[in-house]
């Protein structure tokens, strides 16, 4: 297996610390909002790490954390008059359910931040002893960057100003400097936060990581997981301070997922194209087609959001369900086209190619049910949730078949409001309605 490490900055064979054992840290949401689809790119990236590694017969601990304190959900809550838990319980639930609707696997922990709050006071007393860490007037904690030689060997630091002696207290901050960075941030008596050594504050951002993942994986790991927004600064001070703490390697592999673009551009909701999964299930869309479309596109390269690109791929993905529909899966698969199959996601991920090897081996003049039983194997590793269409008969009572049959009549005589009218008919009744060039296709819900 090889992936692409951004700490060496090339495709490296993949190496576990102590095989066949994996740990694996994904940065998870920060719990001010919905999760926009953007993040759960990143999330189906981890999701198919994972199968990938488990595929592979590696033993997985994986880690996923919940940020459920940070100063956008303090301004928020304090909008909304609502304690921080009850705030951002919402959004968490929210997004956990997000998850089961992705088929996303559950991860083995999801430490919440707030629980770790003594443990990341007693990590930022180490760094203030090692002399890496220095204490201002206010309470404030920060972390010298000048006091660690290596800082910036995962971001290069290209392009960047390396301000030494300066300091940053917020948490959203240029990303183009490098300067000190908070480890904790005080905080007035009215203002939320938690009694320390250096007065009541909270703790920085990026010390929150740092110590959830090695209270759970150690204090060097297998694999980092985020996206590459969280590059520079988050995982360049992880670096940082997790190494300085310990004098050992933090992670070995830190793998990124890049940008989801919408329409060309960043996602923003001061441009309208800000959207999460309920705005996309709002449209009539199965979460599984955001999957594939996410499957279509190597991980490393930006993906262009669309909706006729999401009604591409789920017109992809009910075509493969109802290729596929009551084939009855038994005995042995086809090996060539499984071995082909994870050639390309041992391949740095090649989920382009695996989804392309896939349908050629729906397609392939083979046995149905090697060809069922092969698919079964892959979609471990894709998460479609292909299961529940093998060996099941789509059966459309006489009534819905009616209202196909005078929708088809109408399209050919280009009665198209009325046609629109039956389409709002069928879905009502719990039916998916595509569109193909001479006839309506429905799918059960």
């Amino acid at each position: 297996m090889r992936i692409y490490n951004s700490l060496t900055r090339k495709t490296d064979i993949f190496k576990p610390i102590n095989p066949p054992k994996v740990g694996m840290y994904t940065c998870g949401p920060t719990v001010h909002d919905y999760q926009h689809i953007g993040n759960f790119r990143t999330m189906i990236l981890s999701d198919f790490l994972y199968r990938t590694l488990v595929a592979n017969n590696y033993q997985v601990k994986s880690v996923r954390n919940i940020t459920d304190i940070d100063d956008k959900i303090i301004k928020k809550a304090k909008e909304k008059n609502l304690p921080i838990e009850i705030f951002t319980k919402e959004y968490t639930q929210a997004f956990i359910e997000d998850l089961g609707k992705l088929n996303i696997l559950p991860t083995s922990i999801s430490p919440k931040a707030t629980k770790y709050i003594e443990q990341m006071i007693k990590y930022i007393e180490e760094l203030v002893k090692k002399g890496l860490a220095y204490v201002e007037r206010d309470g404030s904690v920060y972390f010298d960057i000048s006091k660690f030689p290596c800082y910036g060997k995962l971001s290069d630091l290209n392009g960047r100003t390396l301000k030494t002696g300066t300091r940053i207290l917020s948490d959203e901050y240029s990303k183009d400097d490098a300067q000190d960075f908070a480890l904790w941030k005080a905080a007035a008596q009215d203002e939320v936060g938690w009694s320390s050594p250096w007065g009541k504050g909270r703790p920085g951002w990026h010390i929150e990581c740092s110590v959830m993942s090695q209270q759970h994986l150690g204090d060097t790991f297998d694999i980092h997981v985020g996206g590459i927004d969280l590059l520079f600064p988050h995982h360049e001070n992880e670096i940082a301070q997790s190494e300085g703490k310990t004098g050992k390697p933090f992670v070995k592999y830190f793998i990124h997922g890049e940008h989801l673009l919408v329409n060309g551009t960043k996602m923003s909701k001061s441009l309208n194209n800000f959207y999460t999964l309920k705005d996309l299930v709002g449209k009539g869309f199965d979460p599984l087609a955001f999957r594939y479309l996410v499957l279509t596109a190597h991980y490393r390269d930006k993906l262009n959001f669309t909706w006729e690109s999401l009604t591409a791929a789920q017109n992809a993905l009910e075509n493969l369900r109802e290729k596929i529909r009551g084939w009855k899966h038994a005995g042995n698969g086809l090996c060539g086209y499984y071995h082909e199959f994870i050639e390309a996601v041992n391949n740095d991920l090649n989920t382009p190619q695996a989804v392309a090897v896939m349908w050629k081996m729906v397609k392939a003049k083979k046995p149905v049910s090697a060809k069922a039983a092969t698919l079964l194997q892959m979609d471990q590793i894709l998460g479609l949730n292909i299961e529940k269409y093998l060996d099941r008969k789509l059966n459309i009572p006489p009534e819905i078949q009616e209202l196909i049959r005078q929708r088809d009549v109408a399209r050919k005589n280009k009665n198209f409001r009325l046609a629109d009218q039956f389409r709002i008919k069928i879905q009502k009744q719990g039916y998916r309605v595509t569109d193909l060039e001479d006839k309506t296709r429905v799918v059960k819900r």
